[in-house]
This record gives C-alpha cells, structure tokens and sequence, in this order.
C-alpha cells in the first residue's frame, strides 16, 4: 500500500525533501534561543552586562528570524507538495477507473468511488502534509530539547524522561481505541454519498411520489450513522487534553520545586531553570503533537487502504502482445459461449451459444426480462470476456483486436441512455470528435433526430443539462442511435433503444438503417416483435439460450415463444412478459 501511494509523489519529490529540511531547521534555531535567554539571565542581567545582553539578544532576533523563515518555507513545501500529491492521486484514481472493464466496475459502488476520490483523498493530503512538517520536527524537536535539558541538568531532565514514558503510553492506549471507530466510518460516507446520489438524481420521482419525508429520513439515518461513530472516536481522543495538561503542570510543579532546592544550594542558576521550565513545555507540547499525529494517522490508514484498493486494482481486460487493429467486416460468430459475470460455472447466464451473423445482416432479438440479451451483445465489443468458447468479430476473436480499435467499430447504444452536459453537437462528436456539422445532421436524419433539433430555438447548438434532463427519453434514445452512427461503425447494436419512440418513428428509423447504412451488421434488442419482424432474422433467447434463430415467418411457424408474444401484441394483449388477456 505505501509503495503504492509513495509512487503517486511524483514530481514533488523536491518539496517532499525540502519540507522536512527546512522543518529541522526551524526546530534547530527554536531549541537554541532558551538556551541563549538562560544566558542572558545568568551572565547579561545578573551580572550587570548590558553589552553581553546586546550580543546574546541580538543573536537571538537572528534566531528567531531565520526559524521564522524556515517555518514559512517549509510551510510552503508541504503544502505544494501535499496537494501536489492529493492532485496526483486522484488523476491517477481516475486514469485507472476509465482503463477498469464492466465487471471491475463491478466491485465498487459509485458513491464508494466518489468518496475515494474526494473525502479519502483530502485525509491522505492532510496526513501527508502532517508526515513531512510534524512528523520530523515534532520528534527531533523533543529529541533536542532533552538533549539541551540533560545538558543544562540531568537531575531535572529525568522529570522530562519519566513523564514522556508514561504520557506516551497513556497515549497509546487512547489512540488505539479510537483507531477501531475511525475505520469504521468511512464507510458510511458511501452510504451517505449514495442517499445523497440516489435522491438528487431521482428527484422527479421522489417529488411526484411525495416521498421526501421518507428520503429526508434516509439521509438523517445515515449522517447520524456517521456522527454516532466519530463521537466514539472523539470521546478516546479527547481524553489526550486532560491527560496531556495533567502531566505538564505536574512538570512544572516538580520542576520548580526541585530546581528551587537547587538554585538555594548553588547548583542551579535562574536562568537555567526557566530554560528547563521552556524546555519542558517544548518536550510536553511536542509529544502533544506527535499524538495527534497517530490520530490523523489511524484516520488516514484507512482512507489509504481504500484509494490503494482503486490503484491496485487492474482490468479484467487487456491487449494482447500483439493486437489487431483492423476490423474487416461486421461479421459475428459465437463458438460453444458460455457466460458468467463472476466467472462461477455454476451461475451461468449464458450457456451453450452457437451463431453466426453475416456481415450487413439485420439480427433481431427478442426475449423476456432476464433472458440475458444484454449479455449476448455485450460480449461483441467485449465490455465482458467470455466464460468459456469464443466471441469471432470479422473472422477474428475479440481477444485478438486491440480494445479501442474493436469498440470504434462495434457501436453500442445501451439501454440506460446516457448524454452528457453540452450542446447537441458536442453530444453527438462522442461518436467522432472530428465530425463536421453537415456529418452530425446526416446521422440526425437517419435516427429521425432532425425533427426535434431543427424545431428547437438554437438547433443543433442547444445546450443538453447533465443527463440529458431537457429532453424526453424517445428525444434522448434518438440521439444516442445518431451518435453510436456516427462512428460509421462495422457492427451497431440497439440494446432496446426504441423502447421511448412511437412505432412510425421506430419504422422510420429502421427503414433508414437499411437503405443507409446497408454493409453495417445490425443488431436489434427489442420489446415490440413489430421492431424486429422486419429484420432479416430473429434471435429468440430463453433463460440464456437460444432458443429459436430465423425468419419471422419461420418462427411463428416453428417457435412457440415468439408466436405467443406475436399473438399478444397483435392481439392487444400487452407486452412482451404479458399474455393476452392476462388482467
């Protein structure tokens, strides 16, 4: 883990050195100037020595300006440096989470990785910045003024040796009890997070339910869930303030006593024993501060076992040594496939596929829900490898192209239809960035997207909100079929992306398909049997497998499944999981 993470300082390395140079620095000239203040006491003003007084005070400002400077510039450092390294760390998180497949995705939550990224980093930030400013001056900070104690009294300096001992495992102790609530709390940011994605982004719903009260609920279960862990903790830690100021007055109560016993018997002098009293605060305080620095720790420890999890974590999917870039056609063929989300054998949901798609054909599938036609499609441009068999694009094994080149060829347009904040045109070049307007509203024609866009007040320059919440579902479907066309792609699929449109409309795209786009393999996922009768030949799929493969007409003659859910659409009976007259 910490190889890991140490990886991401990068080109910070210069101030991740210098922060903690310029710390002992500042520590150094810090731990002088009591020393030279016992000097002042005992050879300037007891002895008269007003020039002695000039020299040593002088030296002193010096001192105090050059640790003042040391303070800023390692301030300087360790901030550039730390969020240098939070910086790093989250592009890095996020170069990583675009390279993960599917089933990467998978593992993690989106709220989970939203937390990672922000509240897990700034605590890696924070503790980092705390490792190189505190971490090296609060230690070599208390080493030196013990060395100075020892120095000045040994006798006195032993009060100092003996409180560290049992102050620090007084300390221990509390901290290790706060360590166990600290790692539990980060998970509930995810839960948090997610309450709070789930209901902004349902909003619609919740409003038109008036379930607000019930949300409002949720969120307060989960903040207090958060409040009720980190009051556990806080009660462990808060305990080193009354702890902490126990054992410094008694210091200094014992260190007065016993330094005025000596000063009465001439083995001390007065400066000395404020030094010491000086001395004492600084060990004391330090020793404060490097407690502190074991809570932010054990909270940082496991904010950095979860970010560690999303760099560490490599793609199920990757090139081969040698990948093809080129996909010749839009032919498909499926060998002996079998299909398991977590690769158990058992759990299959898809079995036994075997099929094979000329190139320029027009494939409908149809099924009920769960019947794993997502699942086919997917394989094609590999957001998932196969379990067993093989998945052939253009004669050649998916596995064999190299990702990027195989995904511009097989366009997807999934079921959730997702566009992005930006105007229409902006939306539409994620099928091709260098595409020209006349290209945009080509694909527009042939997706019957025009007919919206052109009656909109900026055309094609409209501004689409975050989600694509300004347009309706059939408008959003549309769209997304123009820009998957817009790749000119060898292989398209339609994973149920006319659901949202009117049959004429759906018609109207299909009749374009087939006089537009006639050498691009089609693959149609849909609900309705009117979107796929036409379609060259039908795919049928029954609890992960094929179940019938053929012509309309061939399979109403032939395939019992696709003549009842013909007859119940045909008949008004409903949709594809109702039977006809079925209340």
């Amino acid at each position: 883990m910490i190889q890991t993470l140490a990886a991401q300082i990068k080109e910070f390395k210069k101030e991740s050195v210098l922060t903690p140079v310029f710390m002992i620095l500042e520590v150094v000239f810090e731990t002088l100037i009591p020393f030279l203040m016992a000097s002042i006491i005992d050879d300037g003003v007891e002895a008269g020595n007003m020039q002695h007084i000039y020299i040593v005070g002088g030296l002193m400002i010096v001192m105090a300006l050059a640790g003042l400077f040391c303070g800023i510039m390692g301030g300087k450092y360790g901030a550039r440096a730390s969020t240098g390294f939070a910086r790093n760390l989250r592009q890095s998180m996020f170069e990583n989470i675009q390279k993960f497949s599917f089933s990467n995705l998978d593992k993690f939550s989106t709220a989970g990785l939203v937390t990672r990224l922000t509240t897990d980093v700034t605590n890696i930030q924070m503790a980092y910045q705390m490792i190189l400013r505190m971490c090296f001056r609060a230690p070599i900070s208390m080493i030196c003024a013990m060395s100075m104690a020892f120095l000045i009294n040994a006798e006195l300096a032993s009060v100092y040796l003996i409180a560290v001992m049992v102050l620090a495992v007084i300390l221990f102790f509390i901290i290790r009890r706060a360590m166990k609530y600290f790692k539990m709390a980060f998970p509930k940011y995810d839960e948090l997070n997610s309450s709070v994605q789930e209901n902004v982004s349902a909003i619609r719903v919740v409003k038109a339910y008036v379930r607000g009260d019930y949300e409002t609920a949720k969120f307060k279960k989960a903040s207090q869930g958060i409040y009720d862990i980190f009051v556990k903790a806080e009660r462990n830690v808060v305990l080193n303030t009354p702890v902490m100021q126990l054992t410094v007055y008694s210091c200094i109560l014992l260190i007065s006593w016993i330094g005025a016993r000596l000063i009465v018997q001439d083995v001390l002098k007065t400066g000395e024993l404020m030094s010491l009293l000086a001395y004492c605060m600084n060990i004391l305080m330090n020793l404060m501060m490097i407690s502190m620095i074991f809570v932010m720790m054990s909270m940082s420890i496991a904010s950095a076992e979860r970010v560690s999890e999303v760099l560490c974590e490599e793609s199920d999917l990757s090139n081969p040594a040698d990948p093809v870039y080129e996909v010749l056609n839009g032919e498909i063929e499926f060998r002996n496939v079998n299909f398991s989300y977590y690769g158990d054998k058992e759990k299959a949901v898809l079995h036994d596929i075997n099929l094979k798609i000329k190139p320029g054909e027009t494939i409908g599938i149809i099924g009920g829900t769960g019947s794993a036609k997502t699942s086919l499609v997917n394989l094609i441009s590999r957001l998932y490898d196969v379990t067993d068999g093989s998945v052939m694009v253009g004669g050649r094994d998916v596995r064999e192209y190299d990702m990027e080149s195989l995904r511009n060829q097989v366009a997807v347009v999934l079921q959730k239809n997702v566009l992005f904040s930006g105007t229409i045109l902006d939306n539409l070049r994620w099928g091709d960035e260098n595409a020209t307007e006349e290209e945009c509203r080509r694909v527009c024609r042939l997706a019957c997207a025009d007919e919206f866009i052109d009656k909109l007040p900026d055309g094609y320059h409209t501004y689409i909100e975050q989600g694509g919440t300004n347009v309706s579902g059939g408008q959003k479907q549309r769209l997304c079929i123009a820009r998957a066309l817009l790749k000119k792609p060898k292989v398209l699929i339609l994973d149920d992306s006319t659901s949202a449109v009117d049959t004429a409309t759906d018609a109207k795209i299909r009749r374009a398909f087939a006089e537009e786009i006639p050498d691009t393999t089609k693959l149609i996922i849909a609900q309705r049997v009117s979107s796929v009768e036409k379609a060259d030949r039908i795919i049928v799929m029954d609890d992960g497998q094929i179940n019938g493969f053929g012509t309309h007409e061939e399979l109403l003659a032939g395939n019992e499944i696709y003549r009842e859910v013909y007859e119940s659409q045909t008949s008004g009976g409903g949709d594809f999981d109702e039977k006809a007259g079925e209340e």
